[in-house]
């Protein structure tokens, strides 16, 4: 079957944009109202002091470790499909993990891929769609996504203390209605944005100790179910180990963990190790089946 290579990315119309522009203004605010009016009012002698630029200068790091992942997940392609892609009918995959055929793209999608609505292709090991990035979140942008959202709940728990600090400890003239307006719309702002990600960490964190998608995570819940129904245990196929999960993502080297452009790790996407439970007598015995070494055969 043919197959139409299509680029990466979100659609072309300037709405798509709006939400990933939501999202650098609110950067630029909270860090603006946290270095320039929090912290600058809640310790004497402002940002100039010793301990107000310390503060600053942490919070500087953290809004730039975030605005650097959030624009290289945004532009990264999240893992196309090799054009000449094709099941391996020498070595064919194991049962549940087989190539399947995208009826949409006229061609045939790895394991773990699957067709995007917006983007209007395949995405390798795709976790879903983000209307805030304006890009999929896939195989080869996971990791920066991952740091994106780390620091942005770091950062929004940082401003919602300071905050409190600012209000609780320094006198404010709150009888000037704009001085009022500014801070009760900064307190529901940073207490929304912290819920929302730390919530939004949290899940993925889960997922990325599980060596999940989200919507791996749905078909999870349903074989979960089925298998205990019928009196058996399930694992996820793809969940080989916590440490062995993480390495997959972020890499072998826990030093560049949080660089959100270390991806010599990744491979070309298309393969997966996976782990088989087997149930003897009750006692569980866990096999994972790593990729196979690539070997280079010269006939003479």
């Amino acid at each position: 079957m043919g197959r139409k290579k299509r680029k990466g990315g979100g659609g072309n119309g300037i709405l798509q944009f709006l939400p990933v522009l939501a999202v650098v203004v609110a950067m630029g605010f909270d860090y603006y109202a946290t270095v320039f009016v929090f912290i600058d009012h809640w310790i004497a002698g402002g940002v100039q002091s010793d301990r107000g630029l310390l503060h600053a200068g942490v919070f500087t790091w953290i809004t730039f470790m975030c605005s650097f992942s959030f624009c290289v997940a945004a532009i990264s392609d999240p893992g196309s499909v090799p054009v000449n892609y094709g099941p391996d009918a020498e070595n064919p995959q194991k049962e549940g993990t087989k190539s399947r055929s995208c009826e949409k793209c006229d061609a045939y999608k790895p394991p773990r891929s699957h067709h995007c609505r917006v983007c209007k292709r395949c995405v390798l090991k795709m976790d879903h769609h983000c209307l805030w990035m304006n890009n999929c979140v896939g195989y080869s942008n996971y990791k920066p996504f991952l740091i994106f959202i780390l620091h942005a709940a770091i950062g929004s728990l940082y401003s919602t203390v300071i905050y409190f600090c600012d209000l609780f400890q320094t006198n404010h003239d709150f009888s000037v209605r704009s001085t009022a307006l500014f801070y009760v719309l900064s307190g529901c702002f940073l207490f929304f944005l912290s819920l929302t990600m730390s919530t939004l960490l949290g899940w993925h964190i889960y997922l990325l100790t599980k060596n999940m998608t989200t919507i791996e995570f749905r078909a999870f819940l349903r074989d979960k179910w089925l298998a205990k129904k019928s009196g058996q245990k399930y694992r996820h196929r793809f969940d080989i180990g916590i440490c062995n999960n993480i390495s997959q993502v972020l890499g072998p080297n826990i030093l560049k963990w949080f660089c959100p452009t270390s991806m010599g790790h990744l491979r070309d996407g298309t393969q997966f190790p996976v782990s088989y439970i087997i149930d003897m007598c009750h006692c569980q015995v866990r096999i994972s089946m790593p990729l196979p070494p690539k070997i280079d055969i010269t006939v003479i």
